[in-house]
């Protein structure tokens, strides 16, 4: 494949993984509880100041980003232009931005009290998405190695 074409499939796969925690994040509420003023909620760390409208809008972007690119992705798998092989890197990363993007309203969310699903998040969630960053840069590590560019990419 030429240049360019890897170039674009780097790209898709690029917008994918980073349009994933973004669409999670903007789609959810924010997870405060209700019945309470905000004044009298505790936090484990501050929210963005940024209104629900509008996170809803830049998730729904998020989203469309996402289906986009996972198309685009998907067709260079099946023309052949993208070895299969890839998406034992992409998938690992895109749960892992799943989870980050949950994982924020999560930590955010505005509890009375203790948040405890702030402590399960961070002991829990955080070396799930980091043994998923690790799997996919040894994974692509290996592929780089064990194939070369060249065929990774025809």
């Amino acid at each position: 494949m030429e240049r360019h074409g890897r170039a674009f499939l780097a790209a898709a796969a690029t917008a994918l993984v980073a349009a994933v925690p973004v669409a999670a994040w903007g789609l959810m509420e924010q997870q405060d509880a209700e019945g309470l003023p905000a004044s009298e909620l505790d936090h484990a760390f501050q929210p963005w100041d940024i209104a629900d409208g509008t996170a809803t809008v830049i998730g729904a972007t998020a989203l469309l980003v996402t289906a986009v690119a996972a198309a685009l992705l998907v067709r260079a798998t099946r023309r052949g232009a993208l070895d299969w092989r890839w998406w034992s890197v992409l998938g690992p990363l895109t749960v892992a931005g799943l989870l980050a993007g949950v994982g924020w309203r999560v930590l955010t969310a505005g509890v009375v009290g203790a948040n405890i699903g702030a402590g399960l998040t961070i002991m829990l969630g955080g070396p799930v998405v980091a043994g998923l960053m690790l799997w996919s840069l040894a994974r692509s590590v290996w592929l780089a190695i064990c194939y070369g560019t060249e065929r990774i990419t025809k």
